[in-house]
């Protein structure tokens, strides 16, 4: 009996046998897990490590301070845009504001201007009576010799009427007295001038005088085709 119960226990009929192992289930997946992470680790270590040493970390240092660079370049240009752009917009609004300054002086001398007009217009209307036969009139004439060599004159032409047309005509001036103690004559070098009014028109000239010529007289004469419309004269 005892030598059958051997045989089988010794034999391939003997009854199969399990190890198991006295660590539980849980600590077995934690220890699995540690492995794992410490396997993931070592990887990771080696990668950057072979990343280093063929110097991909280097470039890519490089490669971001140049980009780094770049950006504050970028800025420092935007920064400096805006400053000019905001330099050109001060100086077109204060040359817009220096232009319309000067407009309004301009507006305001032409406004006095205008008024000034307008008063001596009245003023050489009350001096000038309305006569029916002969509206314009030469009202002044003045001349003056300056350093014997030169004789400066002016003249003003006014038509007194309120509303009077337009006068086309011509000015003619003429210097008497003596040279070289015989009488003497002269026009105006350039010939009669064109006088070309509504109300008023003042001229005035230079001449120049010969050498040892005296001016005693200055005349004027005021033509309208070949009509003679005023004449004045001076003394000196």
């Amino acid at each position: 009996m005892r030598f059958r119960l051997l045989r089988r226990r010794l034999t391939i009929s003997a009854p199969r046998m399990a190890v198991r192992s006295a660590l539980p289930w849980p600590l077995r997946w934690v220890l699995l897990a540690l492995l794992l992470g410490f396997c993931a680790a070592i990887g990771l270590w080696a990668f950057e490590f072979g990343k280093h040493i063929a110097g991909l970390d280097h470039d890519r240092q490089l490669e971001l301070e140049g980009l780094r660079t770049e950006v504050q370049k970028l800025r420092a240009e935007r920064v400096l845009i805006t400053q000019q752009a905001g330099n050109t917009a001060s100086s077109l609004l204060m040359a817009e504001k220096v232009a319309q300054e000067k407009l309004v002086q301009q507006i305001r001398q032409l406004e006095a201007d205008n008024r000034t007009l307008r008063d001596d217009l009245g003023f050489f209307e009350q001096l000038v009576p309305l006569a029916a036969g002969q509206s314009l009139n030469v009202r002044s004439l003045q001349a003056e010799v300056l350093g014997g060599t030169q004789l400066k004159w002016q003249v003003l032409v006014i038509q007194a009427a309120r509303k009077a047309p337009q006068f086309d005509g011509m000015l003619e001036i003429t210097l008497s007295g003596t040279l070289n103690n015989k009488p003497w004559s002269m026009p105006l070098p350039g010939g009669a001038q064109k006088l070309q009014f509504r109300q008023y028109q003042r001229m005035e000239g230079l001449v120049d005088l010969p050498a040892q010529a005296v001016v005693k007289t200055v005349s004027v004469k005021v033509l309208e085709g070949t009509s003679t419309r005023a004449l004045h004269s001076v003394t000196l």
